[in-house]
């Protein structure tokens, strides 16, 4: 780190590292500069001038603070601190001017913009701008884009940020968007008036410093005054990005990034941004059971006698489904193991070694990634399985770190390394001598598609073996939100799903709607949507989703992270751990606790690493024993990114990405 230089910013002295920005510098001195292109994570562009602030001693004139580092700074007279003055005359003037400059052309639609309210030109026009205009010219219009059913576009409204070419460039990895003409004449376009074809397009709504890019679904819904604001994680894939979650009434609205530096930053996927109309459909609002080969309504004392009397007395088994916190997985356990049943969350077959969590979750952190020196992706596709960990190895790439690849060639918005596409690849790669690519800063990712054949031990050992010869550390890229929890919690069974459901007269199945359940067993559903898991089941315990109810979940580098509750659940759908409870007591063996809290402590008890909330804790190196692989290649798990899990599935939203998805990678037939 260079050494500390002091300068004086509006008469007040602080020391600064010489290599920071200016506008860093003020913030660092707790002074508010306003800009509409600087953004902390995106490259600097320096182009809309608002950021203006006075270098004593300097030009006579006012210097951008975004563009000019601590270091361009000339000493005052006699060695002096340099000095920066923010809110001076010329200062004052200067951004006026760039202001009015701003607004010549910008159309006065304030009260029919969806921005009204949280705009940063409404806001820094108030706080720095002047209450006239002497520009009495037409103003100039511009043609809207379509950039897809995400981002809707006033591009009257622009003003050349860039924040959006310059997002979709370097963080999205997509080259669709640049800035054509110049003058008047410039304005943001789309490469040949293509929609976006990228995950996290959706960041630019947020990025969009003006009404310029707004969200289509949301768009004159609802004023952002109106909306309750609660606070929590995400659950469309295992990475437990930070959300803020807008409800008005008892309807979900939108959902919005939270910054978390160790998680998400501050983007999400498109998938977690727009799947709140899923939460709207197809919902199970009241409990049915089965009769005669039809569904019919019940009420919640008849669901849980009919569910009771089903379970007594025969053999049960649980299965944990991808959405559900650890509480309810950590009840469900506790109910089917006292009656004798096994429990099992690895739905999908994957072979993690119970027990052992540095084979569940490895021993990397997601920030890790920010500074690897090499990573190997091992029988993954983060665009698809975690579009916001794919953008961090991006990051980590454009610094130079080096990316290997062994499984599927895929585009990944970054180059790498293909090394092979199976699993022989994988065993000659852990035969080698690696001791002079031994580097801490190694980062070793799988993902469950090379955990999911029977041999996926065998590829976890391997895997393990490989991490060791590198010197560096395991990720385990989950993709269900709530997979780590569940196992964390100990719901599992030695031989896996097989061994679970073998031989059961009666299936519990908590939310657990990617797995196929043959016909002879009886079905007990618990969950909130009208998907596969529901078709099949004889008797449905409607549930709340991850809005709907405080949980636990813990994200796939074993960080424990709280979710709370945004709005209430429809009809008679109740909490998952409560229904849990209540079928407890109908069994005649009764959980013991009445209340969150009470179960929670139980958890904690059984697992305490648990109330280590949002931390990660440091997981014990326990190689698995090595075994002979197959020869087969890894494939993907992820076949359709919008399509994952219920309630994405019952999304009108996700299923036209998912068409549209489709058309796009569809080969083009040429003209006879």
């Amino acid at each position: 780190m260079a050494e500390l230089r002091t300068i004086k910013i509006d008469g007040k002295e602080i020391e600064v590292d010489p290599s920071l920005t200016l506008i860093q510098a003020c913030e660092l001195a707790g002074i508010e500069i306003p800009r509409f292109c600087y953004h902390e994570r995106l490259s600097i562009a320096g182009n809309c001038r608002m950021c203006l602030v006075e270098v004593v001693g300097g030009p006579p004139k006012p210097a951008a603070s975004c563009a000019m580092q601590i270091k361009d700074l000339r000493p005052g007279p006699e060695g002096a601190p340099s000095e920066i003055r923010t809110n001076s005359p010329m200062v004052k003037k200067a951004r006026e001017g760039v202001m009015e400059f701003l607004l010549i052309n910008h159309p006065l639609d304030c009260p029919i913009c969806d921005q009204g309210g949280e705009c940063d030109l409404q806001d820094q026009a108030m706080a720095y701008g002047v209450d006239f205009s002497r520009y009495r010219e037409p103003k100039r219009a511009s043609e809207e884009l379509n950039l897809g059913p995400l981002v809707e576009t006033h591009m009257t409204r622009c003003i050349s940020c860039t924040r959006c070419v310059r997002f979709t460039t370097e963080v999205a990895g997509i080259s669709q968007m640049g800035q054509t003409g110049r003058g008047e004449d410039s304005e943001i376009t789309s490469y040949l008036n293509e929609t976006l074809a990228s995950n996290l397009q959706g960041n630019i709504i947020d990025l969009c410093p003006v009404g310029a890019l707004v969200s289509k679904p949301y768009a004159f819904t609802a004023r952002p005054w109106e909306l309750s604001k609660t606070e929590t994680i995400d659950v469309m894939d295992a990475l437990g990005s930070s959300i803020r979650v807008d409800t008005k009434g008892r309807e979900v609205m939108r959902i919005l990034p939270r910054n978390h530096d160790g998680v998400n930053e501050e983007w999400i996927s498109d998938k977690t941004r727009f799947v709140w109309d899923g939460l709207r459909r197809q919902r199970l609002d009241r409990p049915y059971i089965r009769e005669n080969g039809k569904l019919r309504p019940a009420t919640w004392p008849e669901a849980l006698t009919a569910a009771a009397r089903a379970m007594k007395g025969r053999k049960v088994a649980g299965l944990v489904g991808d959405l559900v916190p650890t509480e309810a997985a950590f009840s469900l356990k506790s109910l089917i193991e006292g009656m004798g049943g096994n429990v099992e969350c690895r739905t999908d077959g994957a072979r993690l070694p119970a027990g052992n969590r540095s084979g569940y979750v490895g021993t990397a952190r997601i920030e890790d990634i920010d500074t690897a020196a090499n990573i190997l992706l091992i029988g993954t596709n983060p665009r698809e399985e975690a579009p916001v960990l794919n953008a961090r190895i991006r990051k980590a790439w454009a610094q130079g770190a080096q990316i290997a690849m062994v499984g599927e060639a895929v585009d990944l918005t970054f180059d790498y390394d293909h090394l092979g596409d199976d699993r022989a690849t994988l065993a000659d790669l852990a035969g080698r001598d690696l001791s002079d690519r031994m580097d801490a800063g190694n980062i070793v990712i799988v993902g469950q598609g090379a955990l999911r054949e029977a041999d996926g031990e065998s590829v976890l050992a391997h895997a393990m073996k490989l991490t060791e010869a590198l010197g560096g550390k395991l990720m385990i890229l989950h993709g269900a939100a709530g997979r780590v929890g569940a196992m964390d919690a100990g719901a599992v069974t030695e031989g896996g799903l097989k061994a679970a459901i073998e031989g059961a007269e009666v299936i519990f199945n908590l939310g657990a709607d990617e797995v196929e359940i043959e016909a002879g067993p009886t079905v007990i559903y618990q969950g909130s949507h009208g998907d596969r898991g529901a078709h099949r089941a004889d008797i449905i315990l409607p549930a709340a989703a991850y809005t709907e109810e405080n949980g636990l979940f813990v994200n796939t580098e074993g960080r424990p992270q709280l979710a709370l509750r945004a709005n209430f659940a429809p009809g008679e759908a109740k909490e998952n751990w409560a229904i849990l409870r209540a079928l407890s007591g109908e069994l005649g063996q009764t959980l013991p606790w009445d209340s969150l809290a009470q179960l929670r402590k139980r958890l904690i008890q059984a697992v305490p690493h648990l109330a280590q909330i949002d931390r990660v804790p440091s997981n014990d190196w326990q190689p698995v024993a090595m075994r002979d692989m197959a020869t087969a290649s890894f494939v993907n798990p992820v076949k359709d990114f919008y399509l994952t899990n219920p309630i994405a599935r019952c999304s009108p939203l996700m299923g036209e990405l998912s068409r549209m998805a489709a058309a796009r990678q569809a080969q083009p037939m040429a003209a006879e």
